[in-house]
């Protein structure tokens, strides 16, 4: 019997994110074929680490809150510490999530000759990083150099390559890979007719910061008839104080419920009528795509990246201010237009068939991601 080769993953942490999500349900796979390390650089914990996975901690007293003094510095231990392990533990693959994964990466490739190393892009770099000079110093300076230093990059949208190519000059294999879910037939919500409602119930499942642009759902709610439409929030993050004052001072503590951190998002999600992405960017939304496997039609933002691959298989469309497309899979809207997003949710508040359609079209599209095939093609790219 072949023996199995050793493989770290290395990541920032393993908390409720999306590149943390798509690590853990890839660990469930990847522990059948190789003998797996998990790797972090912050003992951030919230996902369930699979039996026969290692885990190392490079930093246990670091803080995500840490100056970048403190940050820069902790880096250097952590490339020294991870280049240690690497050799003791005679790692045959690294592969990496994020920006400074994906550098430490590539310093991995250099000094160690006979490793490989596979390194994925979950953001859509000129749009995350713009704001942030430290980030896009990184960006500019770094990807061009360090990434291609690696074997191969694979991301969760054709965007996101395009943009590294173009905006950041990273000349390298690539290839795309979307997001894998888990698709199970008992908990999907489809039922045989699904009726009109006095009050439609819409979600929202992710962190609360800028990005995520949850204020945009809260300012629509005004344009929204508060007996027939409810809001509920499920997440937390930097923002949500700010968001939670914002709605007492305009008055809509009745139309809104914060849920906080949840743990199964799937259970949540099927208690409500439809699933609503504010995201100004993202790289690819997997709670899209959970919402899709449980049957819950999706109004989401056409923002780079990924809704337009999920909701319409990338087929270019154009969206008028103040309007929604219905597409294949799902509505689109523009980002931050709270006109249209109160249209699209009238919509399918008056029209329960279309939630059926939708509801039945997006199981359909969520199972194409289906954790089996998606791992397939991870592995593919790691033996290959």
């Amino acid at each position: 019997m072949k023996a199995k080769k050793n493989l770290s993953v290395l990541s920032i942490d393993y908390g409720a994110g999306g590149a943390e999500r798509v690590t853990s349900l890839l660990l469930k796979h990847l522990v059948n074929d190789y003998n797996v390390t998990l790797v972090l650089f912050y003992e951030y914990i919230d996902y369930e680490i699979p039996e026969g996975v290692e885990l190392v901690v490079l930093s246990k007293s670091l803080c995500r809150d840490n100056n970048i003094y403190r940050k820069g510095k902790d880096t250097l231990f952590n490339i020294w510490k991870y280049n240690r392990l690497i050799k003791k533990r005679n790692i045959d693959i690294s592969l990496a999530f994020l920006a400074l994964p994906n550098i430490i990466n590539g310093i991995m490739a250099m000094l160690n000759k006979n490793l490989k190393t596979v390194i994925s892009e979950r953001c859509f770099p000129s749009i995350m990083y713009r704001t942030n000079g430290s980030s896009l110093f990184l960006a500019k300076y770094m990807f061009p150099y360090f990434y291609p230093k690696n074997n191969f990059l694979f991301s969760n949208s054709v965007y996101i390559n395009k943009d590294l190519k173009e905006s950041f000059n990273v000349k390298m294999p690539m290839s795309v890979i979307y997001n894998p879910i888990t698709v199970d037939e008992n908990i999907r919500k489809i039922p045989n007719t699904i009726v009109a409602k006095e009050t439609l119930s819409f979600i929202n499942v992710g962190s609360i910061y800028k990005a995520k642009n949850q204020l945009m759902i809260i300012n629509t709610l005004p344009l929204l008839d508060k007996n027939h439409f409810h809001f509920v929030q499920a997440g937390v993050g930097t923002m949500e104080e700010e968001v939670k004052d914002y709605v007492k001072e305009s008055g809509l503590e009745n139309q809104v419920t914060f849920l906080g951190l949840i743990k199964n998002v799937k259970e949540e999600l099927i208690k409500h009528d439809c699933f609503v992405l504010s995201s100004k960017t993202e790289g690819f939304p997997n709670v899209v795509l959970e919402a899709m496997s449980v049957g819950l039609p999706v109004i989401s933002t056409n923002c780079m990246s990924g809704p337009l691959e999920l909701l319409n298989d990338n087929e270019p469309i154009d969206i008028k201010e103040g309007e929604y497309v219905t597409c294949k899979y799902g509505i689109l809207i523009n980002v931050d237009d709270t006109n249209a997003l109160a249209k699209a949710l009238t919509y399918l508040r008056d029209n329960p068939e279309v939630r059926q359609k939708y509801s039945e079209l997006g199981f359909e599209r969520a199972k194409q991601n289906d954790l089996p095939s998606i791992y397939n093609k991870v592995k593919e790219l790691l033996e290959g």
